[in-house]
């Protein structure tokens, strides 16, 4: 069986992303709900830098070496949705949870 190519995705480059299986049931996060098109909500785990967020269409993704000064920084902007395209997409390493 060949394996099928990931699906495009206009928000991430495919290149960096793999699909984690083992801790997304045990997430327990504080969920912040967002004012954005491209944004549902961002979750933020400090003692491991890493940022989580949720999209209009479902997916969750997991940036890791997120720095706590950024996710203030990023909560704080004018638009989420432009602060996440100019200074998070295709800048840190990152996983697609999968969906529940």
């Amino acid at each position: 069986m060949t394996p099928r190519p990931p699906q495009r995705n206009r928000a991430h480059n495919f290149r960096i992303v793999g699909t984690i299986r083992n801790e997304a049931a045990e997430l327990s996060l504080d969920w912040q709900p967002l004012e954005s098109k491209l944004l549902a909500a961002a979750a933020y785990e400090p003692s491991r830098r890493r940022l989580y967020l949720r999209f209009h269409s479902g997916d969750v993704y997991r940036y890791f070496t997120f720095p706590a000064e950024q996710y203030q920084e990023f909560l704080d902007a004018e638009s989420q949705g432009r602060y996440f395209l100019s200074h998070i997409r295709n800048c840190f390493p990152y996983e697609r949870l999968p969906r529940r």
